[in-house]
């Protein structure tokens, strides 16, 4: 995997190699280049399966990384690519030209994280929060209890002893 890092290396500018098993490297690309390191790898290393795309949110740093995971069925190794763009306007290139398959990723990481595909077929339809009028609700910012005590009414909860409970259901009589 090592020289695969090198050889992509000399075309492409890539940082952080990281590898903890023999089958398997991470490494970082610019997203001007993702595009065509993508299709690169695709087409002449023969990494053509797209395994997962997905979204790590560092809010501290005002970034998402954005993952892309690679499978070549010929060596049996994985290759994932690490991308960073800002939080304050995450716009990515799509990749569904190169993988139909990234049009689900892409249009839940815009779903879930707001980050944006132009062009990605369907990007735009909801997908599994239809009707959703919050805002991304995997970004670290967003807060679970003040959306839902915004969005939902408050109801008294009754407290039952399970003990004490599960006796009333199984012997009502007693």
């Amino acid at each position: 995997m090592k020289e695969l890092f090198n050889t992509l290396s000399k075309q492409f500018e890539l940082t952080d190699y990281q590898s903890k098993r023999d089958n398997q490297a991470f490494v970082t690309a610019t997203s001007s280049q993702l595009v065509s390191l993508l299709t690169h790898l695709r087409d002449i290393h023969g990494y053509t399966h797209l395994v997962m795309v997905t979204c790590v949110d560092w809010l501290e740093d005002g970034k998402f990384q954005v993952t892309y995971l690679l499978h070549n069925y010929a060596t049996k190794t994985d290759l994932g690519i690490f991308v960073f763009i800002p939080r304050d306007n995450p716009v990515m290139d799509s990749m569904h030209h190169l993988w139909e398959q990234a049009r689900v990723y892409q249009r839940e990481l815009h779903e879930m994280f707001g980050i944006d595909f132009p062009g990605s077929p369907g990007v735009y339809k909801p997908m599994i929060l239809e009707g959703w009028q919050g805002p991304p609700p995997m970004r670290r910012d967003f807060d679970t209890k003040v959306y839902c005590e915004d969005t939902y009414s408050n109801r008294e909860r009754q407290h039952k002893e399970p003990e004490q409970y599960m006796k009333e259901q199984l012997y009502p009589e007693d």
